[in-house]
Formats: C-alpha cells, structure tokens, sequence
C-alpha cells in the first residue's frame, strides 16, 4: 500500500466539509479540525478544470476529498491533503511543541544535511552544517535542482522532506533514497501527523495543529505565506520515533 493510501485508511469516521479556502501559498479545510496543506498547482488546464468540482467543496463528504491527494490535479492534490489534515486524528501525547527549524538546527550541526524544499532556516542551517544540500524545482541562490536528489540524499547524515513531496508524488521516492543510518525528517504544514511515518524510515515529523480555525482560513484566503501565521491560530508539532537519541 502505497504511504498516501496508507494515511487515508486510516482515518477514522467522517465529517461534512464547513468551508474550503484556497489561497496563493496555503490550502485550507476545516471538517473536524482545520487542516492545511501548501497550495500547489502548475497553470495548464485545458484538458480539464484545476479542481473540478470547484464552487462544491463546502458540504460534501470530506473523505471525498481526502480522495483528492491522490489526484493528478496539483491543486486537487492541495485539496486532498488539507482534508486530511483536517480530519486526522493527532495523539497530542507523542508530539512537542517544537519548532522544526530550530530542531533541524540542532541536529544537523556538524552534519553533512540535505534539505527537499527551500525553508526560511537554511541560512542558519547553512552556517552549522558540516555541508548543506538544497533540493529545490525552482532553484533558489545556493541550490540544487530537484533531480540531484538521487546524488545528493545518500550522502547526507540528515535529509529534510518538505511534506509538499506528498503533493507533487514524489515523497516515496526521496525515502528511499535515504540511506538507513540517515535521520530522516519530514516537515511543513502539508505534512500529516501520524505515526504511520514511522514505518516509511521517517524518525521525526513536524506539522501544525490548527486551533483557531476561523482565523486561519481568513488569513489563508488574504494570502499569508507560513511564518505570518506562526502564532496566529496555529500551534507548530513534532512527533520522534520512540527510541530516537
């Protein structure tokens, strides 16, 4: 089974959707909880609408929509991921509030680290780091295309997956490149928080819990990129394996 298939099979009941909003950077649903997701999309859609049931989201099932994530629509995708953000069941227990950043800060000092995604911390990352690897499709100063990662991911200590991977499809492939000694993270809003990681060679997961739904969905439809958001109605999670040093 394949790790998004995985996810959804084990969510558990249902809920009708109250409200989906879409905006340039952020995707969120809000069913049982609010969930979000990194809104992804590429403008080409002449053979067929971004999301197309647009216009009908709000009331329907949203295990329909958690059905989503496995389209080949991006957006759709952004969809399906928020609704199962919003409908995952988190084990506040086994998470920290803890802010994936700083802890990738702490881990990766010394280490040769290979990041999927470029984050607001690399430049931090970059000044401990033993080496730093970006992987980035649209390639900031300092970083690699996407396509290095089979070069890159089996040579670092610490590899970071940006949860977007789920999005784009790409997530399983980036794991197996890991190589098993590797600590392997995976993080951002997109990113589910469950357990089920574990089983993929993930050690440590860092999401975000949504608190104050009414809030965040005004500022997702108003166009704010994440770190106007941190401390805005969102608490920032990570979980660890059981037994991680």
């Amino acid at each position: 089974m394949s790790l998004i298939d995985a996810i959804i099979a084990s969510l558990s009941g249902d809920e009708i959707v109250k409200d989906v909003r879409i905006g340039p950077f952020w995707t969120g649903v809000w069913s049982r909880y609010c969930g979000l997701a990194s809104t992804t999309f590429i403008h080409e859609h002449e053979d067929r609408f971004p999301v197309g049931e647009a216009g009908s989201l709000a009331g329907k099932s949203v295990r329909e929509l958690c059905r989503y994530a496995t389209s080949a629509s991006l957006l759709e995708a952004s969809v399906g991921l928020a609704a199962i953000n919003s409908l995952l069941e988190v084990d506040m227990e086994q998470c920290q509030d803890i802010n994936a950043g700083e802890l990738l800060i702490e881990r990766g000092a010394g280490k040769r680290v290979a990041v999927v995604g470029h984050f607001p911390f690399v430049p931090a990352l970059r000044r401990v780091a033993r080496e730093l690897w970006v992987l980035e499709r649209r390639p900031q100063s300092g970083d690699l295309p996407a396509d290095t990662a089979g070069i890159v991911i089996p040579r670092a200590d610490v590899v970071a997956i940006t949860g977007t991977a789920l999005i784009n499809g790409t997530m399983e492939a980036l794991l197996e490149l890991c190589r098993k000694d590797s600590l392997v993270m995976v993080l951002g809003p997109t990113t589910p928080l469950t357990p089920l990681w574990f089983d993929y060679g993930v050690d440590l997961i860092s999401g975000t819990r949504v608190v104050e739904p009414e809030v965040v969905l005004r500022l997702v439809s108003e166009g704010v990129v994440f770190k106007q958001l941190h401390g805005r109605g969102v608490r920032l999670l990570t979980m660890a394996k059981k037994g991680l040093q």
